[in-house]
């Protein structure tokens, strides 16, 4: 009893800190994104990030997350809310046979890079024949060529759909499938999809969980994905193919829709940096309270520190601790808050110990912790890096100039 009750509680605490975890991604995601698009969908678009960043990590301490493997994919349709996290991979292209099917559930998934076409000589070669007989048989051998290798595949589909024939078979190939091919997988009831791009090969491998072959010999049954679902959508001349339903998959995509290409690249461009603050969160396994919390508490720190160096030191520590200010004052600033009411609320109260940074709707001070808002510790390394580079460079640059006025002094 005493096991059974030591179990439950552990059960319950791992899923009480996988929850913690993904709530703190959120609060990151959300962050980063309220500030490219309004807050409603940015909610919205940080369960999508969270959702798609806990698909392709897996949570090693070595595991390198790479963002490459979420497939941001656009649709000219519906408004941005509509924009979803698909559990799989969306291709820009559909089947090219009229009698194929366009839906198809339980699929074994074979993706291959395999010229399953007539191919022209690369070099420039002449074949000679006396009679059309010879003709003929110098067409059907060039022919052979390459139903052998589609036999090969609808061989494949046979053995393993021979025990299950509730299933269907999906052939996504990165070259070509000439009109003769296409028919022969059709009659098979085989569904093939020519020309998939190049980098979503990788993508549908780790996806669906097969291997991509660059051959047609030897196959086995083990190279073969599984997607409980592959479907064509058309959307005016547009055609789409949706892979989904895939078993513990390490890619997928996010659809992004609306209206128009503008708002359509903002959604990407606010997703890109919406993944990338939650990468750098797994990445740096620390985070920096946001909304100017950091830079009030730098601030007061720098003039603690002032007292204890001398001479012009002073000056220079003086106007670093001033520049840290400008954050929050734009923050008030952009905000319509009273810029020096919201900066003294600030210090006065960052001056009692609290870690407080300020609230964009009233202009006083809140807790950024405990209403989510974080901001990467690699972000204000750099910026703090940054800053003192940059005044360096100018300051160079004004001896450099005054040292070629005193040059062309002493050349005259």
């Amino acid at each position: 009893m005493a096991r059974e009750q030591t179990l439950e509680f552990l059960d319950k605490f791992k899923t009480e800190i996988k929850d913690m975890k993904r709530d703190l991604l959120s609060q990151v995601a959300r962050t980063s994104l309220r500030t490219k698009v309004h807050e409603e969908l940015a909610d919205h678009l940080a369960d999508i990030v969270v959702e798609a960043v806990q698909t392709i990590y897996k949570g090693g301490e070595d595991d390198f997350l790479d963002l490459n493997m979420v497939e941001i994919m656009s649709m000219q349709h519906q408004t941005t809310m509509d924009t979803k996290y698909i559990n799989g991979l969306v291709l820009d292209h559909g089947t090219r046979h009229p009698l194929m099917s366009k839906r198809a559930e339980n699929c074994f998934v074979l993706i291959c890079n395999v010229s399953l076409e007539y191919e022209k000589s690369t070099l420039n070669s002449e074949f000679t024949y006396k009679n059309a007989d010879e003709r003929a048989r110098m067409v059907s051998a060039e022919r052979k060529f390459t139903d052998d290798k589609v036999r090969k595949v609808i061989a494949l589909k046979e053995l393993v759909m021979k025990d299950q024939k509730e299933h269907n078979f999906v052939i996504i190939n990165q070259k070509g499938i000439d009109p003769v091919s296409l028919d022969m997988l059709q009659k098979a009831g085989i569904m093939a999809i020519r020309r998939a791009k190049r980098r979503n090969m990788e993508r549908l491998a780790k996806a669906t969980g097969g291997e991509a072959v660059n051959s047609v010999d030897d196959l086995t049954p083990e190279v073969l994905g599984f997607a409980k679902l592959v479907y064509e959508h058309q959307l005016g001349e547009d055609k789409f193919t949706f892979v989904e339903g895939c078993k513990n998959p390490t890619s997928c995509t996010v659809l992004v829709k609306g209206p128009n290409e503008h708002t359509i690249k903002q959604v990407k461009d606010a997703l890109r940096d919406g993944l990338r603050a939650v990468n750098n969160l797994i990445e740096d396994k620390s985070l920096v309270a946001g909304a100017g919390a950091f830079e009030i508490a730098a601030h007061l720190h720098l003039m603690k520190y002032k007292s204890t160096v001398e001479g012009r030191l002073k000056l220079g520590v003086q106007a670093f601790a001033d520049a840290l200010l400008i954050i929050p004052k734009t923050l008030a600033s952009n905000a319509g808050q009273d810029v020096q009411q919201a900066s003294i609320r600030l210090l006065e109260e960052a001056a009692k110990g609290n870690k407080v940074g300020i609230d964009l709707e009233t202009g006083k001070p809140l807790l950024p912790e405990k209403v989510g808002i974080w901001d990467n510790y690699r972000v204000k390394k750099q910026f703090l890096h940054l800053g003192s580079m940059v005044a360096i460079k100018l300051l160079l640059v004004d001896e450099v100039i005054r040292a070629g006025k005193k040059m062309g002094k002493g050349g005259e």
